[in-house]
C-alpha cells in the first residue's frame, strides 16, 4: 500500500511538471521577447538549414528568449517544413508568429522596375546593380535558345519578351528565375484578342513584338504611338525601307550618344537602312502601349515623319513634304 502511495505521489508530481512544462512551452511561443523593440533584423535562412539551427539562429540574433523552448514548442507542434531565404524579423514579434513566417515563406522582397524600351544588356545592369544576378549570367540566359524555347516563346533569344513592369523579387533567385518571371508577365498580357488581330493583319507574334520595339525606340509620346506604327504599316505594305534610326545601333557595343552618318550606313540585320521589311527580331522589350500601337495603327497616309526636338514628331505624307519638315526642324 505504502508503494502505491509512493508511486502516486510521483506520478502526480511528474504529471504537474509536465503540464506545467507544457503551458510554460506554449506562453513562451505567444510571448514576444520584447514587445517594445521593433528594431528590425534581416535574418538569413539558407537553402537546407535545419530548425533546429535556425532557432539557434534566432536566439543569437536576439530574437526569441529562448532557443531551446523554440526547439521544444515546434517539437510539440510537430513536423515544420521552413523555406529558405531573407526574414525581416523583430524582437517584438511572438516566437509563434516568427515560426509561421518561416514555414509561409515570407520573405523579404525587394522592387525592381523595368522600364519601357530596355534592350536585353541594360535590364542586365538593373539586377547586377543589386547583385542578383551578373550582367553575364543574366544576358547569357537570355539568350539561351533552349531556355526560350522552354517558357513556349518562339524565338531564338527572349530580347522584347522580358516584359517591362515592377517587379518584387526575393532573393536566392537565379538568373532564370528572374527571367521566367517577367517572360510570363508577358504572356499574360498578350491576350488571345491580340493573338487573333495578329493573324488578322499578316503578322506572327514575334513580328508584333518587333514592330512594337521599334514603335517604343521612336518615340516616347503616347499620343504619337499609333501615328508612328501608321508610318511603319504602310511603309510595309508598299515594300519601302522602315528606315529607323534605332535599329541602326542596335547591337554596337557601348553605343553612346548621336547616332552618326556611319551608323545609318553600317550593314547589320537589324538596320532597316539597309533591309526591308522587319528586322529578324526585337530591338527592345516595349511595354502594353507600344504592343497595343504596333497591333492598332491609325489610318494615316503617313510615309515619313521627323523630330521636332520638343519630343513631338512631324508627320508627312509625301517625300517632298518630309523634305521640307527636315528643313524646318533638323537643317536650321
Amino acid at each position: 500500500m505504502k508503494y502505491k502511495k509512493t508511486f502516486f505521489i510521483l506520478f502526480l508530481y511528474a504529471a504537474t511538471i509536465t503540464v506545467c512544462a507544457y503551458w510554460n512551452i506554449i506562453y513562451f511561443s505567444k510571448t514576444p521577447k520584447n514587445i517594445a523593440n521593433n528594431a528590425e533584423k534581416v535574418l538569413l535562412i539558407k537553402k537546407g538549414t535545419s530548425f533546429n539551427a535556425a532557432a539557434d539562429m534566432l536566439y543569437q540574433n536576439g530574437l526569441i528568449e529562448n532557443g531551446f523552448k523554440m526547439k521544444l514548442f515546434v517539437k510539440l507542434k510537430g513536423k515544420v517544413n521552413i523555406k529558405a531565404g531573407e526574414y525581416v524579423l523583430s524582437a517584438s514579434m511572438t516566437p509563434v508568429h516568427i515560426l509561421e513566417m518561416l514555414e509561409k515563406g515570407k520573405v523579404k522582397l525587394y522592387k525592381f522596375t523595368i522600364p519601357e524600351g530596355l534592350n536585353i544588356k541594360e535590364i542586365a545592369i538593373i539586377f547586377a546593380n543589386e547583385n542578383f544576378c551578373s550582367e553575364k549570367d543574366f544576358v547569357a540566359a537570355a539568350m539561351d535558345k533552349n531556355f526560350t524555347q522552354s517558357l513556349n516563346i518562339k524565338a531564338d533569344t527572349l530580347e522584347g519578351y522580358i516584359f517591362p513592369d515592377t517587379y518584387f523579387f526575393p532573393k536566392g533567385l537565379s538568373c532564370k528565375d528572374l527571367i521566367s518571371v517577367a517572360v510570363k508577365n508577358f504572356l499574360k498580357i498578350f491576350k488571345e484578342d491580340w493573338k487573333k488581330k495578329a493573324k488578322q493583319i499578316g503578322f506572327t507574334v514575334h513580328q508584333v513584338l518587333t514592330l512594337a520595339s521599334i514603335i517604343e525606340k521612336e518615340t516616347m509620346d503616347a499620343k504619337e504611338r499609333a501615328l508612328v506604327s501608321s508610318v511603319f504599316h504602310n511603309r510595309l505594305k508598299i515594300d519601302m525601307k522602315l528606315q529607323s534610326d534605332p535599329t541602326s545601333i542596335y547591337g554596337i557595343d557601348n553605343f553612346y550618344g548621336n547616332i552618326k552618318k556611319e551608323d545609318l550606313k553600317r550593314k547589320t540585320p537589324y538596320n532597316t537602312y539597309k533591309i526591308k521589311g522587319l528586322p529578324p527580331g526585337p530591338i527592345t522589350n516595349p511595354g502594353e502601349a507600344a504592343i497595343y500601337a504596333a497591333l492598332f495603327p491609325a489610318n494615316t497616309k503617313y510615309y515619313f515623319f521627323v523630330a521636332k526636338n520638343n519630343g513631338t514628331h512631324k508627320f508627312s505624307k509625301t517625300f517632298e513634304e518630309h523634305i521640307l519638315a527636315v528643313r524646318k526642324f533638323r537643317l536650321r
